[in-house]
């Protein structure tokens, strides 16, 4: 562990969600619901960072605090736990509130540096190790994967006869950076246990399983970005937890975001929460993780802050920058929002198809802003993690918006969770007033 981090500086890291399987908790007390306020920030600056009024970014604050009531009134009502999200625009912060709280035994209130499971916020984060090494000269968006993994040189591909046959063409490194090198969804791997031990041992299996896909020819949310984790340490000689500090989380000042949380740090994690069959939240058994795991997931295993990812949301806005240090060049940044997706192939997280959306490297992009049924503008990208955490980024109306909540399947629409985002992106952009 990094020393600078050992003098109470919280590293964070993700539990891996089958290291979630819990007991069964006795649900709280009516009482543990209590209404609590809203935390605004003070004017002026939190935690560092400068906050402005509203109105001087281009947004209404009284359509903001429309927004910040509903979300109250989620907490109040006992359908939250607790909640954090900021929105800035033009790289200055309009809005950064807090909700509730983050451990229903101790009343913990929420706090704008409470440190939450990031899961598959993850990703993108991956995805800049990935383009940086691109940068590097260290691989091309058409190389084969296995010129990187010999191992993945003679898979096949599973047909619907229970049969197999040979991929119809090699897979590449932009299908592996957009799901859609022909893996299957998380749930094929199931009884495959692909994090017992390490990004070697999952390479290992992999490369003995037939892919669910022809390669480019299906959007399957599964294992490619722990394979591409596995890729940036074999080109960097380094752990993926040295890489993503020394290479971006060091440069940008995310102090607070890791692989793990040292345990004179672990009062700032938040509980996950989940709901019970008549619709109640109850808290979840969970141990800590308070020392580097054996499986450094590229896919799920960071633990981060708002501010921190807020940060990282930054350094993309500002084309590869952020407060004097480079990550990637303006082109690289540009070319990881673009859908890479070969034509007719659809992304599909949790039913329907998802029309007007495509896939860059490690992140959404909305490519119609008409046909995607929302209002974010073309060309915005974006994505979540498994418990409910979520952002976007639109380059058009230079503005980012970061939310964290802590349920387990809280990025599930079928799961219980409100639809905190879709609140979000309506509400955030009526208060856009120019």
């Amino acid at each position: 562990m990094n020393t600078r981090l050992l003098g109470g500086v919280a590293l964070a890291a993700m539990l891996a969600i089958t290291a979630c399987s819990q007991s069964e908790p006795t649900a709280p007390e009516p009482e543990t619901h209590a209404e609590t306020e809203t935390a605004a920030p003070p004017s002026g600056r939190v935690h560092g960072v400068d906050t402005v009024v509203p109105e001087s970014v281009g947004f209404a604050s009284d359509r903001l605090a429309a927004l910040d009531a509903q979300y109250q009134a989620l907490v109040d009502e006992g359908k939250l736990a607790g909640y954090v999200w900021l929105v800035s625009r033009h790289g200055q912060i309009a809005d950064f509130n807090t909700y509730g709280v983050t451990n229903y035994d101790t009343q913990a209130p929420m706090q704008h540096d409470t440190i939450f499971r990031i899961a598959s916020m993850t990703k993108p984060i991956t995805g800049v190790a990935m383009m940086m090494l691109y940068e590097d000269g260290l691989w091309q968006m058409d190389d084969p994967v296995s010129d990187y993994i010999p191992e993945f040189a003679d898979l096949v591909v599973a047909t619907e006869d229970g049969g197999t046959e040979p991929m119809a063409s090699p897979m590449t490194m932009a299908q592996l950076m957009s799901h859609s090198a022909g893996f299957g969804v998380s749930a094929v791997y199931a009884d495959n246990n692909l994090q017992a031990t390490d990004l070697q041992g999952m390479i290992d299996t992999l490369a003995e399983l037939p892919l669910v896909s022809q390669p480019g020819t299906a959007w399957d949310y599964g294992p490619s970005v722990n394979v591409q984790g596995y890729i940036v340490e074999k080109l960097s000689g380094m752990t993926l937890e040295e890489f993503f500090e020394t290479r971006i989380f060091e440069p940008l000042g995310m102090d607070d975001t890791g692989f793990w949380v040292p345990a004179d740090q672990q009062e700032r994690v938040t509980r996950i929460f989940d709901y019970a069959d008549d619709g109640s939240l109850f808290m979840m058994d969970e141990r800590a993780q308070n020392e580097s795991p054996q499986f450094l997931s590229g896919s799920g295993g960071l633990f981060s802050t708002p501010l921190d990812y807020w940060t990282f949301t930054q350094m993309l806005q500002g084309e590869g920058e952020y407060n004097g240090a480079r990550l990637l060049q303006p082109e690289t940044v540009e070319l990881m929002r673009q859908n890479v997706l070969a034509d007719g192939v659809p992304v599909d997280l949790y039913g329907p198809d998802m029309p007007g959306i495509g896939f860059g490297m490690d992140f959404a992009v909305v490519m119609d802003e008409d046909i995607a049924d929302g209002s974010q503008s073309t060309g915005s990208y974006y994505w979540g993690g498994f418990f409910g955490t979520s952002f976007w980024i639109d380059p058009v109306e230079d503005l980012v918006f970061v939310a964290m909540i802590q349920n387990n399947n809280g990025s599930n629409p079928y799961r219980g969770t409100p639809p905190l985002r879709e609140m979000a992106v309506e509400a955030v952009y009526e208060a856009l007033e120019e």
